[in-house]
């Protein structure tokens, strides 16, 4: 069974106010495949958790859009002192090991490179590379790329 499966077992006892099973859940996540995948972030249907989530963190209080693939080893969370923590929109592609921090929007259709440290907004279907992650290419509707 893969983890995103997993992930929305866990979602759905939370949501349904099912005590304890929830956090078991989310411990075997961590235990077995090396994620923190918790069932209070709000994680899209068809969304990929890269090699099974090995080294995904991503903060409870993250919304993340449906269709996303997320590689392994990327970290989706806040900063010290904020409240808010990173959107991501629709069919958002976040490369091995890049970081999302902050109060930040990912727009629909975006693509993060490989160990990007993106810190602020990324608009809708832009090619985001670097540290600080900038935008390097922004995609036609057509146009199509991937990690």
């Amino acid at each position: 069974m893969n983890v995103y499966k997993w992930y929305a077992a866990s979602r759905w006892l939370y949501l349904h106010h099912v005590p304890i099973l929830p956090g078991i859940i989310k411990t075997g996540i961590r235990i077995i495949w090396g994620g923190v995948i918790p069932y209070q972030a709000d994680i899209g249907k068809g969304t990929i958790l890269g090699y099974q989530a090995c080294g995904i963190v991503i903060h409870k209080r993250c919304v993340i859009g449906t269709g996303c693939h997320i590689s392994q080893g990327v970290t989706i969370g806040g900063t010290s002192g904020l409240y808010e923590v990173p959107v991501l929109g629709e069919n958002v592609q976040v490369g091995a090991n890049a970081v999302i921090i902050g109060p930040v929007h990912v727009g629909s259709g975006s693509v993060i490179g490989a160990g990007a440290v993106v810190t602020r907004d990324i608009p809708p279907r832009s090619v985001a590379v670097g540290v600080p992650a900038k935008v390097v290419k922004t995609l036609e509707e057509n146009e199509t790329a991937s990690i």
